[in-house]
């Protein structure tokens, strides 16, 4: 599973053509973590997905998730069967929840299990949950089961940095920053984080796109998935899969992104 992975959400905006070819630049150059979701275009991300990795399923480690109005027991299972005939697979590699919903978490993760027993997923965690939802979380499943959290992580919106990333180094679970280039809301060149950005950037001989991602990914248990819908894109992104920050840059970076005080609520898209 590649630190830098491959985000699917809004690709069935690009063209088909386009979003099939990144993603498969990506993989070609070890962005082997891919994520998608029922949600994401009605199921349409799940097929362009499933095309791009058509023939090369071995070579990905693939990540779907269920919604949370889809989350009851039999809801799980016919909602990962759906998403597996979209993606062309017998399984996926990790299957999370999209966010919590009215659903109790026993009986969504009652569902995980039969499904990961049945070899239809090989693991599966959550997304966009807080330290409270975590604890009860872990109550709920044990140690050891939950493989992942999936929440909002970028250079502008740091939170998870307080408690959500020191809870899930504890205990064993695999954060995934989704959305690592913010909501249309990178920093512009100009501006003096732009500019820190850009200085850090030139003396790697490297994009400010991959100096954020590699400072989003400086910790071992954090992964991103950004998304891509053209090649060049993709290969971009993949070029952070090299980038190791030195100390000096990653303090040039807090001091020009501080992370800020701790929220009352978990952050999210």
């Amino acid at each position: 599973m590649s630190r830098i992975g491959q985000g699917t959400w809004n690709i069935e905006r690009a063209t088909r053509g386009d979003a099939i070819a990144a993603l498969r630049s990506g993989l070609d150059l070890g962005l082997s973590h891919i994520d998608t979701a029922e949600m994401y275009g009605d199921g349409l991300a799940e097929e362009i997905t499933g095309e791009a990795i058509a023939g090369r399923r071995d070579e990905v480690f693939l990540v779907s998730k269920v919604l949370p109005h889809n989350a009851s027991k039999a809801g799980t299972r016919k909602a990962c069967e759906q998403s597996l005939r979209r993606l062309g697979t017998d399984r996926l590699d990790c299957y999370l929840l999209h966010w919590r919903g009215s659903y109790p978490l026993a009986e969504t993760f009652a569902a995980f299990e039969e499904l990961r027993a049945e070899g239809k997923i090989l693991s599966w965690g959550v997304s966009n949950f807080d330290v409270g939802d975590l604890d009860e979380a872990l109550r709920v499943a044990g140690p050891g089961r939950i493989a992942c959290n999936q929440v909002l992580y970028h250079l502008r919106e740091r939170a998870i940095e307080h408690a959500v990333i020191p809870w899930c180094e504890r205990n064993g679970v695999a954060v995934t920053a989704y959305s690592p280039f913010g909501q249309d809301d990178f920093p512009e060149a100009g501006s003096p984080p732009g500019k820190v950005l850009a200085e850090i950037a030139a003396a790697h001989g490297v994009s400010p796109r991959q100096v954020a991602l590699a400072f989003l990914t400086r910790n071992p248990s954090v992964f991103a998935i950004p998304k891509a819908a053209k090649a060049r894109h993709a290969q971009d992104n993949a070029g952070a899969l090299k980038l190791e920050l030195g100390d000096a840059d990653i303090a040039k970076l807090d001091a020009a992104f501080p992370r800020g005080p701790k929220p009352r609520g978990l952050p999210m898209l």
